[in-house]
């Protein structure tokens, strides 16, 4: 969660008016005291990304998925030009289970 930058300046501003110490700040204020030390160095908080989240076009890797389900994963990464870690974070997403079958081999029963 990312607190104001109204409430970031405040509790500094009470912390050395007051002269309270990192933990006793921490304390009244409910916060860690690593995040006192973060705002002391730098009260702004971080910005967000401005890019998409994937280089993979999710309908396209759902259709991929749907015309060779049984494709490897470093098949689909060649097919995309990715890396196989990021078919697999995709597949993920998508929430697509990348096993081959549910069910064992005859050989393999009873």
């Amino acid at each position: 969660m990312t607190y104001s930058l109204d409430f970031r300046e405040r509790t500094i501003k009470i912390k050395e008016e007051e002269d309270l110490t990192f933990e006793k700040a921490s304390k009244r204020f409910g916060i860690g005291i690593r995040t006192l030390f973060r705002w002391q160095r730098d009260i702004k908080p971080k910005l967000t990304r401005n890019k998409p989240a994937t280089k993979i076009d999710m309908g396209k890797l759902k259709i991929d998925v749907e015309k060779n389900p049984d494709a490897y994963l470093s098949e689909r990464a060649e097919r995309f030009d990715v890396s196989i870690s990021c078919i697999f974070y995709a597949l993920k997403r998508l929430d697509i289970s990348y096993k081959k079958n549910s069910v064992s081999p005859k050989s393999r029963r009873n």
